[in-house]
This record gives C-alpha cells, structure tokens and sequence, in this order.
C-alpha cells in the first residue's frame, strides 16, 4: 500500500509556476500588453537622462554667464563670450536683433513693448524645448496603471474560465491566471511611479532655469534700455569676503563692542 502510494506520487503531473509560465499562460494578451510597458518603460527613462543632460548644461552655461558675460563692454562682445548653441546666447541675439528693429519705432512706449515682446517670444521657444517630452513622462505616469490593470482583468477572467470548466477552483487551475494578473498589476505601477516622480523633478528644475531665463531677460532689456549702463550686480567670493571684512571693520558711532571683545581708542595731541 504504502508503495503504491509513493508510485502515484512519482507519477503526478509536476506544475511550474512563474514569470514566464504566468506569461504563457496569457498568451498574445498578455505578451502585448508587456511590450506596451516595455516601451513606456524605455521612453521614460531615456527622456529622464536627456532632459537631465540638457538641464544641467543650460544651469552650468548661467555660470559663465553670471561670471564673463557681463564684464564685457557690450552685449555683441558679451555674446562671443557664450556658446553658439546655448540659450543663454540665444536670448543675447534675439535682444541685439530687437534693439535694431525697435529703433524704428517712434513711440517709446511701443519700442519698450516690442523689446519685451521680443524676449519673451525667445523665452517661450526655449521653455518649450526644455518641456519637450514632459508631456510622454505625464501620459505613462497617467495610463501605466490602467494598462497593468487591463491586463489584471484579462487575468482574472481566464481563472473564472477555468474554474467553470473544472468546475472546482483548484490550485493548478487558478494559480497560472491569477499570477499573471498579479505580475500584470506589479509591473504597471513599476512603470508609473519613476515616470511620475521623473516628471515632477524635471517641472520643478525647469521652473528654476525659467526663473534664471526671466532675470537675466529683465537684465539685458534694462541694459539696453540704459545705452549699456545698468548691469547686474555679480559679486565673486573674494569680494565678497572682502565686503565682508570691510563691514566687521567699521564700527558705529554710540554702537556697545560685543561681549568678549575689546576696543583701542587712539588719541591725537593737538
């Protein structure tokens, strides 16, 4: 007895389960629905490292603009100090070409409108590059979820299919489904949350360089504006320190020293 018993063990039919049984199980459903995830996947991180590389270049091009370009005599000499393809160079020659076209202009009001006009055109055509692709991350952070559930749905349906044609709900039956479901869902929410927080990172350093792009346009129509003699005021750190030291030296009449210093006082003989 106990020997046939252990002959039936050997013989009962063994049942693997995992990724790719689970996947087998779908079928063309399921294999489609993975290729959909696949490439959101691929899109969004590929968008996140490009943008990522495009951000950091524009952020440290503001560097050589804060530190070279204005310490030249004039913009046209100023814009040899940046890179061709920038956008800080960009806004540079899109104000020279405005400062030419709006001294035809008779009305000042209408020049000044037109210089700002000017720029924010400009603006608006970098912003739209840097949002390039944004709006791929937004799409699969949105439907990557629906597209794992649909594939949830098509899971569970096949275990109801299964259970009604063995008309018992067992294990071998119901555990290829329902894995699939499973896996389906995981692998939805894989896809949307880097998307998602891809998404919101990359907004929140675009708002930062709009930010830096609003100044700096605000800076160069005052420069033009003024014939070139209002500039921004940009203080390295050694003059800063100096400043710094310079404020520490001066002391105020009437004014108590601190606590644990002490003062000399000089007099002159007249």
């Amino acid at each position: 007895m106990y020997i046939q018993l252990l002959t039936a063990a050997a013989e009962a039919p063994k049942s693997s389960f995992g990724f790719w049984e689970a996947m087998e199980e779908g079928g063309p459903v399921a294999w489609s629905i993975l290729a959909v995830m696949v490439i959101m996947s691929v899109g969004s991180f590929y968008i996140l490292f490009t943008k990522l590389f495009e951000q950091n270049k524009v952020m440290k091009q503001y560097k050589s603009v804060r530190t070279n370009f204005w310490r030249t005599n004039s913009l046209k000499e100023g814009a040899t100090k940046l890179d061709k393809n920038s956008a800080w160079r960009q806004l540079v020659d899109d104000a020279l070409i405005a400062e030419e076209k709006h001294a035809k202009l008779s009305d000042q009001m209408e020049a000044h409108d037109w210089m700002h006009g000017s720029l924010a055109r400009s603006e608006h055509a970098i912003q739209a590059k840097l949002n390039g692709g944004l709006p791929f991350l937004a799409t699969v952070g949105a439907t990557a979820p629906f597209v794992g559930l649909l594939g949830t749905v098509i899971g569970i349906y096949r275990a109801l299919i299964n259970i009604g044609v063995a008309g018992s709900a067992s294990i071998d039956k119901v555990a290829g489904p329902v894995g699939e479901a499973l896996i389906m869902t995981a692998i939805g929410l894989l896809v949307a949350v880097p998307a998602v927080f891809a998404y919101n990172w990359l907004q929140s350093r675009n708002r930062k360089i709009f930010d830096m792009m609003s100044g700096f346009s605000t800076d160069l129509l005052a420069n033009i504006n003024s014939g070139g003699t209002i500039k921004p005021a940009t203080m390295t750190a050694t003059s800063t320190q100096t400043a710094g030291k310079a404020a520490a030296g001066r002391t105020v009449p009437g004014a108590k020293p601190a606590a644990g210093t002490t003062t000399t006082t000089t007099t002159t003989k007249r």
